[in-house]
């Protein structure tokens, strides 16, 4: 998962929240619409705090040669 996937779950559930006139049966369109955007800003968080402990961690390689 990427940046791009919490921002589309936020764009779904801001949908589903605030423009969706319809009535899916079983399921309050509200709830599911702040659910989404709550995963998606949680997405963003987690991938932004992923992404910085990898830039802070270094690889080191190390090559040895027999000597002759």
């Amino acid at each position: 998962m990427g940046i791009g996937t919490g921002v589309v779950l936020i764009v779904l559930g801001a949908i589903l929240e605030f423009a969706w006139t319809g009535n899916i049966p079983y399921v309050d369109d509200d709830v599911l619409g702040t659910i989404l955007m709550v995963a998606g800003v949680l997405t963003i968080v987690l991938v932004i705090i992923v992404n910085a402990q990898r830039s802070r961690t270094k690889n080191v390689q190390e090559t040895r040669y027999r000597g002759q």
